[in-house]
């Protein structure tokens, strides 16, 4: 049983962000203060359980522990596995762990629901905002890029629920892609190797495709990485989750409204800010809104070599998800459809299946006899 914890030392908060000058499209906000990561441990002092050993993943699994995550405080110890991308909290029902190899329940853990309730109030403040009954669904980036998202009931029937998903601790390669098996084996992977490194250096516009947790977000870093060093590459993110190996990267991350509902930046505000900062590459982290149609536009006026992400089940369910977000920002199914066969030259899908991430299929966009987006 995980015994009640506290802080040690105490935490500070960043102060709530400012809001955003459209006019003069700059920030008002403070200089924030600096998130002090927080070490968790039971009040009376005692370690807590030692760390389950987790199933061998990739090869490089044994790498550097991933640091930074003292301030999961209970959790901190499965986080510190680089193997671990995902860990999901319960309520009392359990823990269950990705380490590369699919989900499993992980024994060890043990907590009430009140001690997890009180674990996801407290990340939600190291994110600097805050979780209660009137706000109980909230999404926050910690230190490193470590992303949390918490439950509360009356939302969730299921107790407190905590969802995190932890970034890679190293900046991936697209080689190392290839060593670990992402783009299959034999020569039809070194094939689609050449491929790749080819349309970056011919500056394709990419958008990569797959559900939730297929590895797009590892592809597309990988990718950039391949970049030639003297290129200005502008990353546009909903949470700032790209990690990219070049040494020229500027970032851009959407926020939410505060709790007054002022302060709101969008994505489509990011995108249009992203092209008056000269990039020679435009990368939007996911397009899941109206932001598609700025993207579109963009990359149909000579921004080439941007890239971008998509949710997507199947290659052939892409065209339809982007007319759904296209509709949102009010175009056409064929205006989608015309923008997006000029804008995207190639699309790469990737799968997930028994925890082994794959790139599965690669298309281009085309215009079937009714004027309609489809991938061939």
């Amino acid at each position: 049983m995980i015994e009640p914890f506290v802080a040690v030392p105490s935490y500070t908060v960043s102060p709530a962000p400012a809001e955003f000058d459209a006019e003069h499209r700059v920030s008002t906000a403070p200089v924030p203060t600096p998130v002090v990561p927080v070490a968790l441990v039971p009040a009376d002092g005692e370690a807590l359980p030692a760390v389950a050993v987790l199933p061998p993943a990739r090869a490089r699994a044994h790498r550097t522990a991933r640091p930074n995550v003292a301030g999961l405080g209970p959790l901190g110890r499965y986080a510190a596995d680089p193997r671990v991308t995902d860990l999901f909290v319960n309520g009392n029902a359990g823990l269950w762990i990705d380490a590369g190899a699919g989900l499993k329940a992980e024994p060890s853990w043990q907590c009430t629901e009140a001690q997890a309730r009180q674990l996801a109030v407290h990340l939600i403040a190291l994110g600097g905002r805050h979780l209660d009954e009137a706000s109980p669904c909230v999404d926050v980036r910690l230190n490193d890029g470590i992303r949390v998202h918490a439950v509360l009931p009356p939302a969730s029937s299921s107790g407190t629920l905590l969802s995190i998903r932890l970034p890679h601790s190293e900046r991936l390669s697209l080689d190392d892609l290839f060593a670990d098996g992402l783009l299959g084996t034999g020569p039809a992977a070194s094939a689609l190797l050449e491929r790749l490194q080819e349309a970056v250096v011919r500056r394709t516009n990419l958008l990569i495709t797959g559900a939730a947790g297929s590895g797009k977000t590892t592809l597309l870093a990988a990718l950039l990485g391949e970049a030639p060093p003297d290129e200005r590459i502008v990353l546009i993110e909903d949470v700032a989750e790209l990690r990219v190996a070049h040494p020229h990267v500027v970032a851009l991350e959407a926020r939410q409204a505060n709790l007054e509902g002022a302060g709101r930046i969008t994505l489509e505000a990011l995108v249009r800010e992203a092209l008056r900062m000269r990039p020679d590459r435009l990368v939007l982290g996911e397009c899941r809104g109206a932001e598609v149609r700025e993207l579109l536009t963009a990359l149909n006026t000579g921004h080439d070599g941007g890239a971008g992400t998509l949710h997507a089940n199947s290659l052939a369910d892409v065209g339809a998800r982007l007319e759904a977000l296209g509709a949102l920002a009010r175009m056409s199914p064929e205006a989608v459809a015309r923008q997006t066969v000029s804008a995207i030259g190639l699309v790469l899908h990737l799968e997930r299946q028994g925890g082994v991430r794959r790139l599965t299929q690669t298309g281009r966009f085309r215009l079937d006899a009714r004027d309609r987006l489809t991938v061939v």
